[in-house]
C-alpha cells in the first residue's frame, strides 16, 4: 500500500515471482515479464479492471473514435475486392481486447457495404476468457445471435480473408540484451532480499545470438536492446494459418537498422501506469503494462520464409490519410453536425494522425495467394 492506502502492486504476484527466483535463482527478464504480463489469473493482461482507454493504463486507436475502425473497414473491403469478393470472407482479429474495433468494423460494414457484410466471418483469437465474455457481451448489441462473430483461444488454420492484430506483438515478453567489451550478455532477474536486481549472464538461448547474426548487425556498445523471439513464432503461425489473403500489424516499432541503431542506448522497453510512462518494469507489478518496440524487418523475414509476401509498410497517420481521415469532420451531405460532435471529431481526427502518438504507429500488410496489388491504404487515393 502507498500511503493514501491504494495497492500500488500484487503481493501474490510479487511473492510467485520471488519464490521461483529463490527455487531455481535468477530468471530471464522474458520470465519475468511473462509472469508480470501473463501469469494465470494474477498477471496484469489476465486480471479483472480496465486495461485500454482513457480510464485505463493506455490508449489504443479504436478507444479514440469509431474513424479508425470504419477507415480500417474501408481497406478490408477492397482486399475482400481484390480476391474476387468470395462468398466467405474471414476477418480474423488476434487480441481483441475491449471489443471496440471488432464492434466499430462489423457495425461500419453492416451499415455502409452490405454485400460486404454478408461476406463476413468475424473470428476472435483471445486467450483470456474474462475478455472474451467482455467482447460478447459488447457484440450482442450489434449481432444479438452472434451468426459472424466466434472466438477460438487459437488461429483457425484455412483462413481466406485477413488476420490482423492492433497493438499485440509490443505486448509479447522480451529478452533483454547488452553488449559489453564487445560481447553480448542477457540480463537476468533476482531477488535480494529487499528488490529485485539485474544480473548479466551468457544468453539463455542460442537463439539471441543467431537473431542479430541474420540480421547482420549488433547492437552498439554498452547499449541495452530487446529480442522478440515470440513474435517470430507468432508470424510463422499465422503464416501457416492463412491459406490466401493479408496479413494487417499495426504496432509500435521500426526497421531493425533503427532499432538496434548505437545510438539507441537504453532499448525501448516501456511500461505504462494510469497514461504515465515509466522505464521501471520492478514497481506496480502486475498493475502496469510493459511494451517493446516491434522489428518489423524480423517479422518480415519470418513471414517471407513462410509463404507472405511483402505489400507495404506505412505509418499510421499515412495510412489513415489515404484512406480518407480528412472526411471524418466535414459535414455531412443530410445537414451539420452540432458544433460539439464536430469538435469531438476533430480532436479524433488529430489524435489518430498525431506523428507524436499514435499516429507513428507501423502498419504492416502482406500477402499470401495473391498477385500483386495496390492497396489504398498505402498510396495516396481517391476515396468513396
Amino acid at each position: 500500500m502507498n500511503e493514501f492506502g491504494v495497492a500500488t502492486e500484487k503481493e501474490a504476484l510479487k511473492e510467485a515471482i520471488i519464490a521461483r527466483i529463490r527455487a531455481q535463482g535468477p530468471i530471464t527478464f522474458r520470465d519475468f515479464m511473462e509472469m508480470a504480463l501473463y501469469h494465470h489469473h494474477l498477471g496484469y493482461y489476465c486480471s479483472l479492471g480496465e486495461k485500454m482507454g482513457r480510464a485505463g493504463d493506455y490508449l489504443t486507436s479504436p478507444e479514440v473514435s469509431p474513424v479508425f475502425a470504419a477507415l480500417l473497414g474501408r481497406q478490408f473491403r477492397q482486399m475482400w475486392q481484390i480476391i474476387g469478393c468470395p462468398r466467405r470472407f474471414a476477418l480474423v482479429e488476434i487480441g481483441a481486447g475491449s471489443g471496440a474495433l471488432a464492434y466499430d468494423v462489423l457495425a461500419w460494414a453492416k451499415r455502409n457495404s452490405p454485400d460486404f457484410w454478408r461476406s463476413l466471418s468475424y473470428q476472435i483469437v483471445e486467450a483470456s476468457e474474462e475478455l472474451a465474455d467482455r467482447q460478447r457481451r459488447r457484440l450482442r448489441a450489434l449481432d444479438p445471435d452472434l451468426t459472424r462473430i466466434s472466438w477460438q483461444s487459437s488461429l483457425p488454420e484455412d483462413i481466406e480473408g485477413c488476420v490482423f492484430s492492433n497493438e499485440l506483438v509490443d505486448s509479447f515478453p522480451v529478452h533483454r540484451v547488452v553488449v559489453q567489451a564487445g560481447e553480448l550478455f542477457e540480463i537476468y532477474v533476482g531477488w535480494d532480499g529487499a528488490g529485485f536486481v539485474e544480473e548479466l549472464q551468457p544468453p539463455s538461448t542460442p537463439a539471441i545470438a543467431q537473431y542479430f547474426q541474420r540480421l547482420e548487425l549488433f547492437p552498439g556498445e554498452g547499449c541495452f536492446a530487446e529480442v522478440n523471439l515470440q513474435a517470430m513464432e507468432w508470424m510463422s503461425t499465422v503464416a501457416n494459418a492463412l491459406r490466401r489473403g493479408f496479413v494487417v500489424t499495426l504496432d509500435y516499432g521500426s526497421e531493425a537498422k533503427d532499432l538496434y541503431a548505437p545510438w539507441r542506448r537504453s532499448g525501448t522497453l516501456l511500461c505504462f501506469y494510469r497514461h504515465n510512462p515509466s522505464n521501471d518494469p520492478y514497481v506496480r507489478i502486475g498493475r502496469q503494462d510493459m511494451t517493446s518496440h516491434v522489428d518489423f524487418t524480423t517479422l518480415i523475414r519470418v513471414g517471407e520464409n513462410y509463404g507472405l509476401e511483402m505489400v507495404g509498410i506505412a505509418s499510421q497517420a499515412a495510412f489513415l490519410v489515404n484512406l480518407g481521415i480528412a472526411q471524418a469532420w466535414q459535414l455531412p451531405a443530410e445537414g451539420p453536425l452540432a458544433l460539439e460532435e464536430y469538435a469531438a471529431r476533430r480532436r479524433a481526427v488529430t489524435e489518430l494522425i498525431d506523428p507524436a502518438g499514435l499516429g507513428r504507429i507501423k502498419v504492416m500488410i502482406l500477402r499470401k495467394g495473391v498477385g500483386p496489388c495496390k492497396l489504398v491504404g498505402l498510396e495516396v487515393s481517391t476515396h468513396d
